[in-house]
């Protein structure tokens, strides 16, 4: 039981702007790199979300909630794991030290941190899809019992990551007497052509600790401030290695050498903390840390309690950087393992000079954990990789069964059945079946759309219907086609009962290419129909938003047709917008933010102060965002960003 946010529905809007680029790294900072990281860093970035939708309607409101767990345990340690959370490892208990060896978040408050935006602080998280924190952060995996490697029990998740059409497992087992997690994983490439792969383990640990890894030198990653090699421990008149040591959030990648073991941990004053290694495939680590300014301070306690310590994140992934995508051949596959422990050195060692505090942990890792042992659990899991699961422990999502279904994949060890199909799959299901998509039986938001060139072509030789032609010009628009896109969605447009899907397509297609007007215009018009889409049957006058798809729709829509209204400086019909949207809605902390701004738009700075002063939390705020302070000082004069409104994560000139 744990005070939990709930995540909300997900946004039914399709997901059509290109994504921002606070991880894209500037052209010019691409020159002296090494040749492999240069070529990674441009291998296939992620354009777009799509197929996956937004899940933004989360608010900052917890309440004590009973989560499924699973705990795999021997006489050394447990795990817990939250399989309706991505697989995430919420805690590693160690036993005879009565330590918690993660840093394990006293709640779970979704924020807008992973590439489709709820995701949580804490435990061990399993990275998957592009560079961010993966689309299944808040998502339910499939989990079930397997025999391990030494014949007990073994803990498998796997999923179907839809950026790039890829399914994994992640197999975790504790030996028998073991002070370490095992954890097999694998991703399997079962398509005809290549494909980009990302992988980092993401570890949470307390942040008065020091991080170490076998580095002498890392590459630094800043808000605004590019990727550029520097010196371990120190760079910039300060420790790095130190998570409190930094004034300001940054990555620092470490450059391992070639040959080196694969390790990085983290230790408090006393010498004592978690270490991770692993076999030699995964060459990153990282250290990501939130820094001691206010904006860093702020996120902090946005996403746990204020009061219960901060924490910094140690990572283990498959290239140097999280900026690269590593190339995986059509039929093949990536497999690794991992390791997650105790770890004691001396203290006086691990906190003194670089070199000795290195080979301190790393004689202590290897009397814990010789390299040799890591090689040959690896070994003896590739063995067990495609053992048929058995006891079924929890249900993912029916994505990878569709799949399966379509291309008859064979993937021993992670079956995608049929059960697991839902009403999400089903319109494409009949797609497959039948060639023909199935037109709505009454009035609802569209469901997603799938956006593979595989879907996109039995879309295009789909009976032409307006709900056929919507997809299809969403999964043009994913594959670059934007001119064709438009065509379908104006086709659909001529038919469609229910139009403002297609308007709103229209209108980002307008926004993307700088029509303002134009955008504003469609925005206007497909709101305007969302609201009039009374119900079928019931009594006139009931608010096409009373139930929550429709809830969610609105506040969606609304939310982008202010944007628009505003960009295009027609503050009164974003007003007359607002004054439609649901009550419930409107008090909403990040529509406070948006009242705050259309007022602003209307020029009343008094009464953009008084939203400030009576105090709103914007709950989708995005990593980096300094939109909140930005307005503050438009509204202000320039007066100081009050601590509550300050999320920025850089230094200022930057």
């Amino acid at each position: 039981t744990l005070p939990v946010a709930p995540t909300g529905p997900e946004n039914p809007l399709p997901p059509l702007r290109p994504l921002g680029d606070t991880h894209i790294l500037d052209e010019r900072a691409k020159d002296g790199l090494p040749r492999d990281m240069a070529r990674q860093l441009t291998y296939e970035p992620l354009r777009s979300l799509l197929p996956v939708r937004l899940l933004d309607g989360y608010g900052r409101e917890r309440t004590d909630t009973r989560l499924d767990t699973l705990v795999i345990e021997n006489d050394r340690l447990r795990a817990t794991v939250l399989p309706g959370y991505g697989g995430r490892v919420h805690s590693l208990f160690h036993k005879p030290t009565g330590r918690e060896l993660l840093y394990r978040n006293p709640v779970l408050q979704p924020a807008n941190f992973a590439l489709n935006g709820a995701w949580f602080s804490g435990g061990i998280e399993w990275n998957t899809g592009a560079t961010g924190h993966t689309t299944l952060s808040c998502a339910p995996v499939h989990a079930a019992r397997v025999t391990a490697p030494d014949g007990g029990d073994m803990l498998r998740l796997w999923e179907w990551e839809r950026l790039r059409d890829l399914p994994f497992q992640v197999d975790l087992w504790l030996p028998e007497g073991s002070d370490f997690l095992h954890v097999g994983v694998r991703v399997r490439n079962p398509h005809e052509k290549a494909a980009p792969v990302y992988w980092w383990s993401n570890i949470a640990v307390p942040e008065q600790r020091r991080v170490l890894a076998p580095a002498d030198e890392a590459w630094r990653f800043a808000y605004g401030g590019g990727l550029r090699k520097v010196p371990v421990p120190e760079s910039d008149g300060a420790d790095h290695t130190y998570p409190l040591g930094s004034e300001y959030a940054a990555d620092y990648f470490y450059d391992v050498p070639d040959g080196a073991r694969r390790w990085i941990a983290a230790l408090d004053d006393d010498g004592h903390g978690l270490a991770q290694t692993s076999t030699d495939l995964p060459r990153g680590r990282k250290l990501f840390v939130w820094g001691t300014g206010s904006g860093g301070r702020r996120w902090q306690d946005w996403l746990t309690e204020p009061g219960t310590g901060g924490y910094a994140e140690i990572q283990s992934g498959l290239a140097r950087t999280q900026l690269e995508h590593v190339r995986l051949d059509a039929e093949a596959e990536f497999s690794w393992l991992e390791a997650y422990g105790p770890l004691s050195a001396r203290a006086d060692l691990v906190h003194g000079d670089w070199a000795d505090a290195r080979g301190e942990t790393e004689a202590r890792l290897a009397e814990a954990l010789p390299r040799e042992a890591v090689d040959a659990a690896y070994e003896a899991w590739l063995a067990c990789a495609d053992t048929e699961p058995g006891e079924v422990l929890a249900v993912g999502s029916g994505w990878g069964a569709l799949e399966v279904l379509r291309a008859r994949y064979e993937l021993p060890g992670t079956p995608f059945d049929e059960s697991t199909l839902g009403p999400e799959q089903a319109p494409w299901l009949e797609l497959l079946r039948s060639g023909a998509l199935p037109e709505p039986r009454e009035a609802a938001p569209p469901g997603p759309t799938l956006v593979a060139r595989h879907w996109r072509d039995m879309l295009e030789t789909a009976p032409a219907r307006p709900l056929t032609e919507y997809h299809l010009g969403v999964a043009q628009w994913h594959a670059g086609d934007r001119a064709q896109a438009v065509r379908s969605w104006e086709r659909g447009l001529e038919l469609a009962p229910c139009r403002w899907p297609l308007l709103r397509c229209l209108a980002v297609a307008d926004s993307v290419e700088g029509h303002l007007e134009r955008a504003a215009d469609r925005y206007a018009e497909a709101f305007d129909d969302l609201c009039g889409d009374l119900c079928q049957g019931e009594p006139h006058g009931k608010r096409c938003d009373d139930g929550a798809d429709w809830t969610a729709a609105t506040a969606a829509l609304g939310r982008e047709a202010i944007s628009a209204l505003l960009a295009a400086d027609r503050p009164e019909a974003a007003r007359a917008v607002w004054n439609r949207l649901h009550g419930t809605t409107r008090a909403e902390g990040r529509f406070r933010l948006v009242e705050a701004q259309l007022l602003h738009a209307e020029g009343d700075m008094a009464a953009v102060r008084a939203v400030f002063d009576e105090g709103f939390e914007a709950a989708d705020l995005r990593e980096g965002a300094e939109i909140v302070g930005d307005l503050w000082k438009a509204a202000t004069d320039g007066e100081e960003i009050p601590t509550r409104y300050d999320f920025g994560m850089r230094p200022p000139g930057i």
